[in-house]
């Protein structure tokens, strides 16, 4: 009895223990990224129609220093609560640039919604590339402030999310987002961290950082920030910078990218939610053994909370870092499927 008793507690613990752990990788991440929050204040403005569609401005207070700007798009005249896509754009890009994908999600009967990422668009004083985003990474290199990769921007996501339930036409239970490339980084982080996200979809975004790291596979990734990756080597005094560098690069602009809050850590956290991630075959900035390793986590933990179905992998052949069509369109399907527009 004594016997079966202990095995029986066994059982339960091996159960409880990785919730314990998502649990904790959640709350350490959640007190990373935090700040004092403040008061929303939206303000919002009615903008012309795009394809005839209504197009609102808005913009809120994600913490005392920053109000992110954003555009929201819907259908006219449609009464009631909906269910709300947030898109998230890539290095360089703008919520404006996601003005076409957002049409066709509110033809599917969402109301779509894209902000501009930390020192990206309407948040910098050129309104387009990423200069000032590289700028602004090597400026938290060289003194621990902000964490303008991936991180601050996930936590003005969160916010976003603040704002759009007190919306009286959003369904608070139907957020869906969708995001690629840092943007889908950006959207797996913020969905892990965030439980109110119902339906993920990050494209060309899931990898294992630390897989990358160690095996040599880091340097499409870097390429994104560059500059900002050989200045913090010069001032390191690192000539020819290797995967112990560019950890150490990691552990100062995001804390734990590559180790406590790599993606095979975070991904697990999105489940029972659905989660479809859409990658590259040959994206060298998503590597597919990196993934892989995502990918095992996933479903290890969607197959220990029956709900394998929730998960999906959608690999686009001999595809490097872009999203094809036809994958758009699966992601699509993928927020009907789920949140019944």
């Amino acid at each position: 009895m004594k016997n079966s008793l202990s095995l029986l507690a066994g059982l339960a613990l091996c159960l409880i223990a990785p919730h314990i752990a998502a649990a904790d990788t959640r709350a350490d991440f959640l007190k990373l990224i935090d700040r004092p929050r403040v008061a929303l204040a939206p303000e919002i403005k009615d903008t012309p129609s795009t394809d005839g569609l209504s197009q609102i401005a808005f913009s809120y207070a994600s913490d005392a220093d920053n109000r992110v700007p954003g555009i929201l798009l819907k259908a006219p005249h449609v009464s009631g609560r909906r269910p709300v896509i947030i898109v998230l754009h890539g290095t360089g890009g703008t919520k404006e640039g996601e003005l076409p994908y957002m049409a066709d999600l509110v033809q599917a009967g969402f109301i779509a919604v894209s902000i501009d990422g930390r020192y990206h668009g309407a948040r910098t004083k050129s309104g387009k590339g990423s200069v000032e985003y590289v700028d602004a990474i090597l400026r938290t290199f060289r003194t621990g402030k902000e964490l303008p990769f991936f991180y601050d921007t996930a936590w003005d996501t969160m916010r976003l999310v603040d704002y759009l339930v007190t919306r009286d036409d959003v369904d608070p239970k139907r957020i869906g987002i969708f995001g690629t490339s840092k943007g889908g980084i950006e959207a797996y982080l913020t969905a892990a961290a965030d439980p109110r996200i119902a339906v993920t979809v990050p494209c060309i975004g899931l990898e294992s950082f630390q897989w990358a790291t160690e095996n040599n596979s880091w340097q499409s990734r870097i390429g994104t920030v560059q500059v900002a990756f050989d200045a913090a080597a010069k001032d390191s005094g690192v000539e020819n910078p290797s995967g112990e560098f560019v950890h150490t690069f990691y552990s100062r602009i995001a804390p734990g990218l590559d180790r406590e809050f790599d993606g095979p850590s975070m991904v697990k956290m999105i489940a029972p939610r659905p989660l479809l991630s859409i990658n590259g075959e040959i994206d060298p900035r998503t590597p597919l053994p990196g993934l892989n390793l995502c990918v095992d986590s996933a479903r290890a933990a969607y197959g220990a909370a029956g709900a394998a179905e929730k998960f999906v992998l959608q690999i686009q052949p001999n595809t490097g870092h872009k999203v094809n069509p036809e994958s758009k369109v699966l992601a699509r399907d993928w927020f009907v499927r789920w949140l019944k527009p």
